[in-house]
């Protein structure tokens, strides 16, 4: 399945696509990896459960089937349930062109991912995302 071991014991992953196959994946992917995941099919349903889970990082699809994911993404950052904490966020997408990711990058998203997925290139954002908010929290600790 994947070749690099990392290990996210409690990292709190909201993963946004409306493919169930891909949701069930990532799902797996990442909770053997010790990390709490939700997975849902929409905008809409992100939002309405964000609240009472506060993801760590969003790894979301943009074309999704209520709302583009690049919307979302201020959504997630302005809910008053996160508004102490700022969301690192993965657009999967399966626009690949050099303007699509431009786009993405622009709307707030730390890495753009195209479909197919990559695992391994997935695990790695996921960590370079972990390892980066680790050292901003190290320096804020100083």
């Amino acid at each position: 399945m994947c070749s690099q071991s990392i290990h996210l014991d409690n990292l709190r992953l909201l993963i946004v696509d409306d493919d169930s196959d891909t949701r069930q994946i990532l799902t797996l992917l990442f909770e053997l990896e010790g990390a709490e995941i939700i997975s849902v099919a929409s905008a809409h349903e992100a939002i309405e459960i964000i609240s009472n889970f506060r993801p760590d990082i969003l790894i979301s699809d943009i074309s999704l089937p209520d709302e583009d994911g690049c919307s979302l993404l201020p959504k997630v950052r302005n809910l008053e349930a996160l508004k102490d904490k700022w969301v690192p966020a993965i657009a999967m997408t399966g626009w690949a062109s050099a303007e699509d990711q431009e786009y993405t990058l622009k709307a707030g998203f730390q890495k753009h991912l195209c479909k197919p997925i990559n695992l391994d290139e997935l695990v790695s954002a996921v960590t370079s995302l972990v390892n980066s908010r680790q050292y901003v929290n190290n320096l804020q600790m100083c």
